[in-house]
């Protein structure tokens, strides 16, 4: 039950007059008798938003359950402890942030609570690409970043996104150790957290210097023709995209001009997801018009990046792991030497083909914050249309180096009269058909969830898809894996892995069936049994 000294007490410290007076609008409506006003008190108060490893992410609006400047400042101040705490202090921190709702607000915070701390702040100048500010984190040898995104998150939600050093995003214990430093600064106000507007903006430096690093990936007697399309999903990846493909000497995109421009309302699109149905439906139907290759779509703070392409049925986005396969062929024909990783709920293809390599392979758990933490990694992804395409310079997901990776490899292609659905096809043929597919439900109760895992957790299945499966709960760890919230099933030639999202109220499940011989018939009976295993699947979980 809220009280009114909670309440009281959260508006007095609050110095935002936007979240102040939704604050007082939501109170004045719950003595009224709303009950939807009551219940949105009751869970913007019911709770801190939890610091993990994926930092912070939430709906914006009042309370310590949303994202706003009371939260954001003691996030701040919980890092700027950590990082004092752990002899960091004097060095610099970047801070960058994206085009959504108060980014730009939550990030000068943070910049003015790191510098009262003793650190070097350096602030982005404008809305960056995540890949960009990562990227600066080893460029300018800071002491960790922080990038102010909630990613592909519907409009209403911001986040707060931590790296350290490495360049890599927080994994436990920093995670926890963050987490109590901003319990203990939670205890007092925030006007008694030290600030200060001792900071350095950067811009030009920074971008200028992954624009080179980004074009560099491309050799210099590489083919350049390709006709392509692009959308940056309402984020902000256009503008640096723009000057890494002019560095690179690859022509100008089509690009989908009424998602091209940075807009955090994402007006087009339900949610600025490329995986989201409907998401690049714009971009498709300008890329059948302008007869492109290839289009390509990145989500909002372009980390992300998926592909279209032309099939013998039409136009259609590559899946992740198609995407993630497509790429990691081409760096092992490049012979790119070193460890190829992906996430435990990625295709399993990826083992078999650096095998073949004579190259080592690893899976890790879900999240680029383990990928990228690869000793040697030579090329990491995830399902989530998440790739690490230039680990050297930034390990984690990056949708604009991959975004150069695409347009060599579809350049190279068509010099020589081929396609990547050719790629695709070639790549099936040498290893075997592997289709993988995502099942997901989002959630308006959180429970529904956890409900769901613990059925499966004490009555797994025996069989999917006509064939027995074998049940491993994730949550048990492994010698090879930490303990993670998830279950495995496996079959000869099915495999399934169920897991809570960690940045969606979502239950996500990922889907593989693979099936040898030749392509159109191997094809169309691991299509059929994917069809079975989703259904089986789903009344499974009961959702």
């Amino acid at each position: 039950m809220i009280t009114e000294d909670q309440l009281r007490s959260w508006r007095a410290q609050d110095p935002d007059p936007a979240t102040v007076a939704e604050l007082d609008q939501l109170i004045a409506r719950a003595d009224a008798g709303d009950a939807d006003a009551q219940a949105e008190l009751a869970d913007a108060f019911a709770g801190p938003l939890t610091f993990g490893t994926a930092g912070l992410r939430g709906k914006l609006g009042p309370g310590p359950g949303r994202m706003n400047r009371v939260v954001v400042a003691q996030a701040a101040a919980g890092l700027a402890r950590y990082l004092v705490n752990t002899g960091q202090q004097g060095r610099p921190v970047i801070v960058g942030y994206d085009a959504r709702h108060n980014s730009d607000v939550f990030a000068a915070d943070t910049a003015e609570i790191l510098a009262g701390a003793g650190l070097v702040p350096l602030l982005c100048a404008r809305p960056l690409p995540t890949p960009v500010v990562a990227f600066g984190i080893k460029h300018f040898g800071c002491a960790a970043g922080v990038v102010v995104t909630a990613s592909h998150n519907p409009p209403q939600d911001n986040g707060y996104k931590v790296y350290l050093g490495d360049g890599s995003q927080i994994v436990p214990p920093a995670d926890a150790d963050i987490a109590a430093q901003i319990a203990i600064v939670s205890a007092a106000p925030i006007d008694q957290i030290p600030r200060s507007t001792d900071y350095r903006r950067v811009d030009a430096e920074l971008v200028d210097a992954y624009v080179a690093r980004a074009a560099g990936l491309v050799a210099a007697d590489a083919p350049r023709p390709v006709r392509w399309v692009y959308t940056a999903m309402h984020g902000v990846g256009a503008s640096v995209v723009d000057a890494v493909v002019k560095a690179a000497g690859f022509d100008d995109p089509h690009r989908v001009t009424e998602q091209i421009d940075p807009d955090p309302d994402f007006p087009t699109v339900a949610f600025p997801n490329p995986e989201e149905p409907g998401a690049i439906d714009l971009a498709l139907a300008l890329a059948a018009r302008v007869d492109a290759d290839i289009a390509i779509a990145n989500d909002p703070d372009a980390d992300r990046c998926a592909l279209a392409a032309p099939f013998a049925d039409g136009w259609r986005m590559l899946t992740g792991d198609e995407l993630g396969i497509l790429l990691a062929d081409d760096a092992l024909r490049r012979g790119t030497t070193g460890t190829y990783a992906c996430s435990i709920v990625s295709s399993t293809m990826l083992s078999a083909m650096a095998a073949a390599h004579g190259q080592p392979f690893t899976t890790t758990l879900t999240g680029f914050k383990w990928i990228g933490r690869v000793p040697g990694l030579a090329f990491g992804y995830e399902e989530a249309i998440g790739y690490c395409s230039d680990p050297s310079a930034v390990p984690d997901k990056d949708g604009i180096t991959t975004l150069v990776r695409i347009l060599a490899l579809a350049a190279s292609l068509k010099a020589e009269g081929r396609t990547v659905a050719d790629r695709l096809d070639e790549i099936a043929a040498t290893y075997g058909v592997y289709l993988n597919s995502g099942l997901s439900f989002r959630v308006a109760d959180l429970r529904l969830i956890s409900e769901a895992m613990a059925r499966v957790r004490t009555n797994p299945p025996t069989s999917l898809a006509g064939e027995p499966v074998t049940a491993v709960d994730l949550a048990e760890g492994s010698a090879d894996l930490p303990p993670t919230d998830g279950m495995a099933f496996t079959g000869a030639s099915v495999r399934v892995v169920v897991r809570p999202s960690g940045t969606e109220p979502k239950l996500k499940c990922y889907l593989q069936v693979t099936a040898p011989g030749e392509l159109a018939p191997a094809r169309a009976a691991a299509a059929a049994k994917l069809a079975q295993l989703r259904s089986d699947v789903t009344a499974v979980l009961g959702l």
